[in-house]
């Protein structure tokens, strides 16, 4: 895989500073970086939310129309579990034993996805080259949505801000078969094999994982539940387009946001600055006082802390933000924060709207 390098000429402190101040919170509180019981209930709440409807769906007796708002609960419980189980723990921050941050990052398959293409996309490229065009592929225009001022601009990107938010519901569906494209590119880059992975043997986990998906939550459903297929199927379609949009709004707003910057690189072919720096300058934290949004989403509304401490667990970000807020401010650098969720959402569909015209 091509890489840049990211290069300071003025020799901030920041990294350095940032890393003590930090440090010194868990040290004085003498409390550990990793999850804690609260965790411990959250994955169990967002577990069952996901699957006890899924059972009521198979074996409970009901009229057809209970398949759809339970399916609803089943998407909210899918965008739970991708946020606040599995997320945290591909990043090994849920806990300190390894066997079961591993455990706990498989749950990706519960909800379709592939724990292997996941850490390549997010863990090493999305959290190394945060929106740098052609190394991050969360910015990589996405079908009719163009995310990178770099990119390609079409006529009909002058609509995105309107009809973006359609796709968004699409995000989960559409990972169950581009998982199959983005393990062909990693295995034709070498990244795979760089993974110390073998690429027959991914490419026969990932269409086996994806076989038993389909079997576990179409095909169950069809042999215990009673309804006829076309209600079964559009159950399935009302989850993934319910998780769909949760996960895809939450992710978008952190990057795609005004004050977001999307660097290029220098004639080097490198980053102008500093790893640390670029990360506080190219992610957006939202409604960081909003404690049950904050809960639900696992954190991700505290984005800077996350991309600067993916070793943390997610319940302390709200303790830590204002100390990497004033570690900011200390050295002159912009802390990018919205108020609120709809500000947030008003932020992402403006940017939007300046990346759909010229």
């Amino acid at each position: 895989m091509k890489t840049i390098k990211f290069v300071s000429n003025d020799r901030s402190q920041f990294t350095t500073t940032l890393r003590k101040n930090v440090n010194n919170y868990f040290r004085e509180h003498k409390i550990s970086q990793k999850g804690n019981l609260g965790l411990a209930l959250k994955i169990g709440v967002m577990l069952s939310l996901y699957l006890i409807p899924f059972f009521l769906i198979m074996f409970m007796s009901m009229a057809g129309w209970m398949m759809f708002p339970l399916s609803v609960l089943m998407g909210i419980g899918m965008a739970g579990v991708g946020m606040s189980v599995m997320h945290d723990a591909a990043h090994g921050s849920s806990t300190g034993q390894k066997w079961l941050n591993k455990l706990l990052s498989n749950t990706i398959y519960l909800i379709g996805g592939s724990a292997f293409t996941w850490n390549l996309q997010h863990n090493v490229k999305h959290h190394t080259f945060t929106n740098i065009n052609g190394f991050d592929e969360d910015i990589n225009t996405k079908g009719f949505i163009r995310l990178s001022n770099q990119d390609p601009l079409k006529k009909f990107h002058r609509f995105q801000y309107i009809y973006a938010f359609f796709f968004y519901t699409l995000m989960t569906i559409a990972k169950l078969g581009n998982d199959f494209k983005q393990l062909k590119e990693y295995n034709e880059t070498g990244l795979t094999k760089q993974q110390n992975a073998k690429p027959k043997w991914e490419y026969f986990k990932l269409i086996l994982l994806k076989c038993l998906y389909v079997f576990t939550f179409l095909g169950l459903p069809l042999i215990f539940s009673g309804f006829s297929w076309g209600i079964v199927l559009l159950g399935f379609l009302t989850m993934h387009v319910t998780g769909g949009a949760i996960m895809a709004v939450v992710f978008q707003m952190a990057h795609i946001a005004e004050n977001a910057d999307q660097p290029a690189l220098n004639e080097e072919g490198n980053i102008e600055n500093e790893w640390a720096i670029h990360e506080l300058l190219t992610t957006v934290n939202f409604s960081r006082n909003n404690r049950v949004l904050g809960w639900f989403v696992g954190g991700l509304n505290f984005q800077i802390e996350h991309h600067l401490f993916p070793n943390i667990c997610h319940i302390h970000y709200k303790h830590i933000s204002p100390i990497v807020e004033q570690t900011a401010k200390e050295f002159g650098l912009r802390y990018n924060l919205q108020p609120s969720f709809y500000s947030a959402v008003a932020s992402h569909t403006r940017m939007l709207k300046v990346l759909g015209r010229a």
